[in-house]
């Protein structure tokens, strides 16, 4: 039986283009909310979390027919030699506005002055944020239970290796990439962590993302804007419409710049033991298993590749598919597990 792992696009069912880390004015951003709405539609973006450290302040106010505005924060917990782990919550509802996990020992900066418009849930106020594999693990298990999409972001730039990383459980999503980290020359191609949990047993999804501050102008080649972004498959942009797909894994992650838009992965499908994608013109089209057993279809030089099809070995326990395209730019599929 054929299953439609994901979807193309059709009547019922848009892409969107989404950057789900991002940061304003009200934190250490140079742009203010308006500004970062303004400037990603105007670079063909339809949606956008603005996730400032420390301070939850939802931009519902900003949504438009053509503009949908996901509410949510960045939070860390930190530890010695360098090392932090950074968690960005989106809320599941434009209704959720009240910031849970809250420390004020770790408010800094622009946070600190615009902490009075932020609603606190007293149960968890002030909760505790050790850098340890319980602490860390609580701050998710909140952020879940008070209704939240949790990503654990980074790990190049936080510099977490294995032995932390590994330790963390039950996130939706982690970063593979980051275009602000790449930007600031942090090698931030996280294929290797992913899988790394994948293998463990997480059942977890992969994102591009901005993580701007954009301290450069746009079209610098400093920007650290539009090179990091998932597509994702929704039936409209209503708010619940579009954080229903963001947990049910209907998008890619996709690379690329301010002035060069990344591959597009056009549809995945599995029948009778054989997976096939179809891309935009790509330079190379992979298939990444939980073995060794890796292949890949390669286009001839001068020539592109659209669509490839892999055999799924028995015992195999998940796969994900990584497009390249002709300038080196990825894009990224979620695991699907057999």
């Amino acid at each position: 039986m054929k299953k439609i792992l994901l979807p193309e696009e059709n009547e019922n069912l848009k892409y969107y283009r989404a950057n789900l880390h991002c940061h304003s004015t009200l934190s250490d951003g140079q742009k203010s909310p308006e500004q970062l709405k303004n400037d990603y539609k105007a670079h063909g973006y339809s949606i956008l979390a603005i996730t400032d450290h420390e301070i939850f302040v939802p931009h519902n106010d900003l949504t438009d027919d053509e503009f949908l505005m996901l509410n949510g924060y960045e939070i860390e917990s930190s530890g010695s030699h360098g090392k932090t782990c950074h968690i960005c919550l989106i809320a599941l509802s434009p209704e959720n506005d009240e910031e849970v996990c809250f420390s004020p020992a770790y408010l800094w900066g622009n946070a600190r002055k615009n902490r009075k418009m932020v609603k606190v849930d007293k149960k968890t106020a002030s909760l505790y944020r050790p850098y340890t594999k319980m602490g860390i693990n609580r701050l998710i298990k909140t952020g879940k239970n008070n209704g939240f999409f949790v990503t654990y972001n980074h790990p190049t730039w936080s510099l977490e290796s294995y032995p932390q990383y590994i330790r963390y459980t039950n996130a939706d999503a982690m970063e593979i990439t980051n275009y602000g980290c790449v930007v600031c020359g942090f090698d931030d191609d996280n294929g290797h962590a992913y899988d790394d949990l994948l293998r463990k047993g997480s059942k977890l999804y992969c994102i591009s993302t901005d993580d701007n501050h954009n301290l450069y102008p746009d079209f610098s080649p400093d920007c650290d804007s539009y090179g990091g972004y998932i597509m994702l498959a929704s039936k409209s942009l209503k708010y619940e419409d579009v954080t229903s797909s963001l947990k049910s894994g209907l998008f890619y992650s996709s690379t690329g710049t301010y002035c060069h838009t990344g591959p597009k992965i056009l549809g995945i499908t599995y029948e009778d033991g054989t997976v096939t994608v179809k891309t935009s013109d790509a330079r190379a089209i992979s298939y990444i298993p939980c073995s060794r057993d890796c292949q890949i279809k390669n286009a001839d030089d001068g020539e592109t590749v659209t669509e490839a099809t892999f055999k799924v070995k028995k015992g195999e326990k998940y796969f994900r598919i990584v497009v390249c395209d002709s300038q080196g730019y990825k894009a990224y599929s979620n695991a699907y597990f057999l």
